[in-house]
């Protein structure tokens, strides 16, 4: 069986919430791969279940508090990772928020300080995280974003996360543009609906899960698994020629048109 070995490779996570979210299943395999890791957490209460997870890993992770959207933090923890680990071969955004109030009801009601809260922790935060991480891939790298199909459809429900992973994804294609001198690579995968902690706060989730478990061309949901996968390759060599993509990781859904 063919097998990636990233053994020398060191990588950040951010979005790590608890064993279910995404950003944990990746560190998983990423870990399983050889890749050290460093793991943050926004603050001492949220740490909490980083703290359970983290030495369950095969190697040892370096853990680093840090806002994302405190320049002054973000600044700390690369200087820590750095001072740690030399240099960095991954970063991983996997880091969205909106008020739960704004994931429901009309979309035109969104008011301002709504609209502002979800862009600039769903994608402004990436470019902070962005900048401070490509100093440190001195030999060139690969920064994954987490992202979904309301981006360019309307999912009932999602309605300022869309409007947030837009910009996200605009994100990623200036950012591939403007790092690939740097033979820094970025790309996002779009995931299907997955049981999340954030998902817990999106109107309808569970019908969303249904119709993308009908109507998709494998006619089921995708799993934890298939998106870390996807991710591993994306920070591996293999991916080596892929920059500014978004790949979708949801059982063909994006192609069906009703």
């Amino acid at each position: 069986m063919f097998t990636i070995d990233l053994s020398g490779k060191k990588g950040i996570i951010f979005g790590v919430a608890n064993h279910r979210s995404i950003a944990w299943v990746i560190a998983q395999i990423l870990d399983q791969a050889g890749m050290r890791l460093a793991i943050s957490y926004q603050n001492e209460r949220l740490g909490e279940n980083v703290f359970k997870l983290a030495p369950t890993l095969k190697q040892p992770a370096l853990l680093v508090q840090c806002d994302v959207l405190d320049e002054n933090q973000v600044k700390a923890a690369y200087e820590k990772v750095g001072a740690e680990f030399g240099d960095l071969s991954v970063m991983v955004h996997s880091v969205a928020f909106a008020n739960k109030d704004d994931l429901a009801g009309d979309f035109a009601m969104t008011g301002q300080e709504g609209f502002r809260v979800a862009l600039e922790v769903s994608a402004y935060s990436l470019l902070p995280l962005t900048r401070h991480a490509a100093p440190l891939m001195k030999n060139g790298g690969s920064i994954l974003a987490m992202t979904f199909q309301a981006s360019t459809r309307v999912f009932p429900g999602y309605n300022i996360m869309g409007t947030a992973k837009a910009a996200l994804e605009h994100e990623v294609r200036q950012l591939a543009y403007e790092l690939g001198p740097k033979n820094i690579r970025v790309n996002a995968i779009s995931a299907g609906p997955l049981d999340t902690l954030a998902a817990r706060g999106i109107h309808g989730f569970v019908d969303m899960k249904k119709v993308h478990a009908e109507r998709s061309p494998l006619q089921r949901n995708i799993t934890h698994q298939e998106v870390a996968t996807t991710a591993l390759y994306l920070a591996s060599d293999l991916s080596s020629g892929v920059t500014g993509a978004i790949i979708p990781v949801d059982s063909g859904y994006n192609i069906v048109g009703l």
